[in-house]
């Protein structure tokens, strides 16, 4: 049996990421968890940990002795990342850190998944979409520069230490319960306020403007299993869909599935001060490897989206 240890279990991609798992019985799992309730505890063995302790961490890895690790456990918001740099660039490096650092020490025959960005591309030449893994990294915001850091430090344990890590660079993904901070659940949250009659039918909004590559996240959690089976320890590769979708667009599919008529109504304040024009992913170096490509049509993601914003409980 694998034992696999999933840091942010809890989190938006960890909780998908254990429900697919679980469905494997070769799997013993188990998580971290930072804060808040953990709706899925029933699938895993989890562990209430600070990453940045190492002492803590370090009698987790003791104890676990995991064949793989899943490390999600970041902060992820690169707008927020701008009102403490320092929290993000301490949080997401100092936890990495500690965890790779007892892998080593503990089990390093281990497999590790380290997950980056394509925030760490950042603003992209015409002539680099879509963008590969050679695309030169020119990160925009301190999450972007932690990311990088990240991604960096998993090929240093791995030609340092000899230690099994396999770096992804996602692009844009969603689904449920995830953070309304990022575009898709901001509109659905509002979209449903607005049909409950808790919100006035004016959606706000940033840049309409901008194109992302976006994947359901039930197909990326899919990625990053693959990613431990089949990656090649030491390499990166670009995780997308290859599609561009301009938020205006996103946001109109939105509204077409509301009986309620809304003004649509730009907010300075949600403009991102490193906002990035056009993303889509060149992910053909995974498929190559994997065979893997996404399958959930990204209107049914938007539906799925926007039913859960429905479903949660007036405020």
């Amino acid at each position: 049996m694998t034992r696999v240890l999933i840091t942010g279990a809890s989190g938006f991609v960890g909780s998908h990421l254990v429900e697919l798992l679980s469905q494997n019985k070769d799997y013993e799992l188990f998580g971290t968890v930072f804060g808040g309730s953990v709706s899925n505890e029933a699938l895993f063995e989890a562990h209430a940990l600070d990453l940045t302790n190492k002492e803590a961490v370090f009698d987790l890895i003791s104890t676990i002795k995991p064949d793989w690790v899943f490390h999600l456990a970041a902060l992820s918001s690169p707008a927020a990342s701008f009102n403490d740099a320092n929290a993000t660039l301490m949080n997401n490096v100092t936890a990495q850190a500690n965890l790779l650092d007892a892998l080593v020490k503990f089990t390093p025959k281990s497999r590790v998944l380290i997950v980056g960005s394509a925030e760490e591309y950042g603003k992209v030449s015409e002539e680099c979409l879509p963008v590969n893994e050679r695309c030169p990294l020119r990160p925009m915001s301190p999450y972007a520069v932690s990311k990088v850091t990240q991604d960096f430090m998993g090929v240093q344990y791995y030609l340092s230490h000899g230690l099994e890590c396999i770096r992804v660079r996602p692009f844009n993904h969603v689904g449920e319960r995830q953070s309304p901070a990022f575009v898709l659940p901001a509109f659905a949250q509002q979209i449903a306020r607005i049909e409950k009659g808790e919100q006035e039918p004016i959606i706000t909004v940033g840049n309409l403007e901008a194109s992302r590559d976006f994947t359901d996240v039930k197909d990326m959690v899919r990625a990053y299993e693959l990613a431990l089976l089949k990656g090649i320890p030491g390499e990166v590769y670009n995780l997308g869909s290859g599609q561009e979708v301009v938020i205006n667009n996103l946001l109109q599919n939105l509204l077409s599935l509301s009986q309620t008529k809304i003004e649509v109504k730009q907010d300075p304040q949600r403009m991102q001060k490193s906002d990035v024009p056009r993303m889509r992913a060149d992910f053909a170096l995974f498929t190559e490897l994997t065979g893997w490509r996404p399958q959930i049509p990204f209107i049914e993601t938007i539906k799925r989206v926007l039913d859960y914003w429905r479903e949660q409980p007036s405020t």
